[in-house]
């Protein structure tokens, strides 16, 4: 059904060259059109978005049937890694998203590549709009400085108990040259209107020490 536009015999018709660059072009548009709907992505990712296809479909096309070249690209993508900073799991999908998009073009399967990203792109849309996952984003992190002299075993129980519908100890560190604690909790509150008197609450308790309160961590691991 979806049979690639490059000519078999290797050679690239300037034409080819033209129609898998502009389509490269296209898609990378349209995933960052739909990754625009979340505020928190960067002017430089949207940048990228557009732009990898592109680079990925030129790269795939240059590599074709010369194994000198692939070997010097991917001694060129193992360098580029270094430079790549981490980002959330949304920025990650986004990227191998556009990369799909590149692949695919990149091998001359432009109808295949069209498919393929208004398909994940619609699903992207249906899932964020749809609410998927909302049960999960009810939750946030704690992280709550407590002196040494406390044992924190239980501390905090009664007022988790008071304003929270689920509360878990995720680790314990020491801080502060091992004078003091940072107890990480993964929290759902009963009433968000009454996450104040909550925190009011844990720094009678704590001494009115450092708590910080917010939304659960991309790494999953209490970090704030």
């Amino acid at each position: 059904m979806f049979d690639t536009i490059l000519a078999e015999s290797g050679t690239l018709s300037v034409e080819t060259a033209l129609i898998c660059t502009g389509a490269s072009l296209i898609l990378g548009l349209v995933i960052a059109l739909v990754f625009m709907k979340n505020a928190n992505s960067s002017k430089s990712y949207l940048i990228t978005l557009v732009l990898m296809p592109m680079i990925v479909e030129a790269v795939i096309m240059l590599v074709n049937g010369n194994l000198g070249t692939a070997v010097g690209v991917m001694g060129a993508f193992s360098l580029v890694r270094f430079r790549s900073m981490p980002g959330t799991s949304r920025e990650i999908m986004g990227i191998f998203l556009a990369m799909a998009a590149g692949v695919a073009t990149g091998t001359g399967y432009v109808g295949f590549a069209a498919l393929f990203t208004l398909i994940a792109c619609l699903i992207l849309l249906l899932l964020e709009s749809g609410g998927f996952g909302n049960a999960g984003s009810a939750e946030k992190d704690l992280k709550i400085t407590i002196p040494e002299s406390l044992d924190y075993t239980g501390i905090f129980d009664d007022i988790f108990a008071k304003y929270t519908k689920k509360s878990e100890l995720l680790k314990v560190k020491t801080t502060n040259m091992g004078s003091m604690y940072d107890l990480s909790y993964r929290i759902r509150l009963n009433d968000a209107r009454a996450e104040k008197e909550f925190i009011d609450e844990l720094r009678t308790r704590n001494g009115n020490l450092t708590i910080v309160c917010g939304r659960v961590s991309e790494t999953g691991d209490g970090s704030l």
